[in-house]
């Protein structure tokens, strides 16, 4: 049952991103990889991988944060050739500078593509649980840690890393890009069209609504919420999430 239902929410969500992807500018760099212009500044990669369990093709987001001619990167596409093909792609194309990396959390959704950037030299910053949970399930793992909070510039823009709690991971932060008013939230917060929380077979579902509200309580000027899976949007899709996490505890 748990996995027809999340079936529903992937075909949902990937019809709700469809629609928005036509009101943006979109550039597909292979037929699982897409490059999606939300802002000036701001692009979401989405990547598409087949899990059969879960229903199939199973579209994720990352985040390419611009300034000038660098670059942050906030997760890896699903695969490490998704990786190589998008970072090619901004250095070749958009003429980037790829200079850090920060994964949401410790699932391949985040984190396949690792390897690669390490070994072209790219920084990798991650929460210290994050690092420890990777080496724990024998992936790859960032460089540099951090406990509750990690700033970054790019050039003269601050990003900020937080971690507020556990939710979808023990380990989750969220990315928060004050000039923008961009947050980049990860697999915690559900599109509108998400029916429930997905898969949170190592997340804390006493913890999650708390989390959700100590979220929206640090950014309530917030003009754009990226979810690690499906659509963007506003605060609208941290309000549901909040709704969804407080429904599973029922």
């Amino acid at each position: 049952m748990v996995k027809k239902l999340f079936m529903v929410q992937v075909l949902l969500l990937s019809c709700v991103i469809s629609m928005a992807q036509k009101s943006t500018d979109t550039i597909r760099i292979a037929d699982d990889l897409q490059l999606v212009k939300v802002m000036d500044n701001v692009y979401v990669h989405v990547s598409t991988f087949n899990i059969p369990e879960f229903g199939g093709l199973i579209p994720a987001n990352g985040v390419v944060y611009v300034n000038g001619n660098e670059a942050l990167l906030f997760d890896t596409p699903w695969t490490q050739p998704q990786t190589v093909m998008l970072v090619e792609y901004l250095q070749k194309v958009m003429h980037l500078k790829l200079v850090g990396f920060v994964p949401n959390h410790w699932h391949e959704d985040c984190l396949a593509g690792l390897s690669y950037l390490k070994s072209i030299k790219v920084p990798s910053y991650a929460n210290q649980m994050t690092i420890e949970l990777a080496k724990k399930h024998q992936k790859p793992f960032p460089v540099h840690g951090f406990k509750d909070s990690l700033q970054l510039q790019l050039g003269n823009k601050r990003v900020m890393c937080y971690y507020l709690g556990a939710a979808h991971s023990t380990d989750n932060i969220v990315i928060w890009m004050p000039s923008e008013r961009v947050l980049f939230a990860g697999c915690m917060v559900k599109g509108v069209g998400s029916s429930n929380l997905g898969n949170t077979a190592d997340g804390d579902l006493k913890a999650y609504p708390k989390t959700i509200q100590k979220v929206m309580a640090k950014f309530p000027s917030a003009k754009l919420v990226i979810s690690g899976h499906g659509s963007w949007g506003g605060m609208e899709q941290l309000e549901h999430t909040l709704k969804l996490a407080k429904k599973q505890q029922q």
